[in-house]
């Protein structure tokens, strides 16, 4: 008498679904790949725009205001 089992069924099915999983795996990370160079090329244009020209008010013991400007 043969048994029907159904994890024989499943079992014949391993590869696909593995390369199915992989492929929703591998397509998840290219997208954070892709991104990140692409922003490396296009820097957004907030981070642009922040590295020209710095300028904080220092207070200073004497309650004077000084203009302090930060260039690379």
């Amino acid at each position: 008498m043969n048994r029907k089992t159904t994890l024989a069924a499943i079992g014949g099915y391993q590869p696909f679904l593995f390369c199915i999983g992989m492929y929703f795996v591998a397509l998840f990370f290219s997208i954070f790949i892709c991104s990140a160079i692409f922003y490396a090329f296009y820097p957004k244009k907030i981070a642009k725009e922040a590295g020209s020209n710095h300028r904080t008010a220092v207070m200073t013991p004497g309650n004077s205001n000084i203009l302090l400007t930060v260039t690379k």
